[in-house]
């Protein structure tokens, strides 16, 4: 079962395409997270969402906010991912220990491997302020995320 609005988001230490550490607790006092859990890279779905974001990054990536997206890919994938759809946010591997963080936040299939399709939007003290938890096949609306960002 997924964290719930008004809980403390559990903090992470994971490292993007790119190699970089991130840690969520680098945003608290600074910026509201958008997190978005995906199951895997290249999938028809996940491709389809993240490209979605990619699209009108400026409304999750700007002085008050940071979009994460997180899978179980491992960075090589990652990177290639994101370099082949040209996706310029942070993607995080959660990859090893497999599932940690996809655990914590209550997303991770045990059958499937994977991350279902969670969303997350902490505020700059640390609290889940919004969540949507959709299934694997289930797409979700990008204008939910603008909505409740507005509302913080």
């Amino acid at each position: 079962m997924a964290i719930e609005v008004g809980t403390k988001a559990p903090d992470f230490e994971l490292r993007d395409n790119h190699g970089a550490t991130v840690r969520l607790s680098d945003f608290r006092g600074e910026k509201n997270v958008v997190l978005v859990f995906y199951p895997f890279a290249f999938t028809g779905v996940c491709t389809g969402e993240l490209c979605e974001l990619r699209d009108q990054l400026p409304r999750f990536v700007n002085d008050d906010t940071q979009l994460l997206a997180l899978s179980n890919d491992s960075v090589p994938t990652l990177r290639v991912f994101g370099e082949q759809e040209d996706l310029e946010y942070p993607l995080l591997s959660d990859f090893w220990p497999h599932g940690e963080t996809s655990r914590a936040y209550g997303v991770f299939d045990e059958d499937k491997g994977c991350a279902v399709r969670g969303t997350f939007i902490i505020d700059k003290d640390g609290i889940v302020r919004w969540t949507v938890v959709n299934g694997l096949p289930d797409a979700r609306d990008l204008n939910e995320y603008v909505k409740a960002l507005d509302s913080l």
